[in-house]
């Protein structure tokens, strides 16, 4: 399942480069994650690095992008393949 930033979000700027995958950005209020685009870091670490380094612990599980490790190790190929193809 992709993980998704909360408004406790204090915009402190350290998840987004974090991020492997490029899945955060700014958004209106505060920064978000493209849940079409996290992996939660499967495939290029064991943690996710957003939630390592948030000082707000404001970034759960996304409810209602559910996936299985399998789906995201398939999204991470999918990732992978299209960067290559850049």
């Amino acid at each position: 399942m992709a993980l998704k930033i909360t408004e406790e979000c204090i915009n402190c700027d350290v998840c987004e480069p974090e991020c492997p995958n490029e899945a955060i950005y700014q958004g209106i209020e505060f920064y978000e994650i493209d849940p079409m685009k996290c992996t939660e870091c499967v495939g290029h670490f064991d943690t996710p690095q957003c939630v390592e380094v948030c000082p707000v612990e404001c970034i759960p599980k996304d409810s209602e992008n559910e996936e299985t490790e399998e789906q995201l190790w398939q999204k991470y190929r999918r990732l992978i393949a299209q960067a290559e193809v850049i």
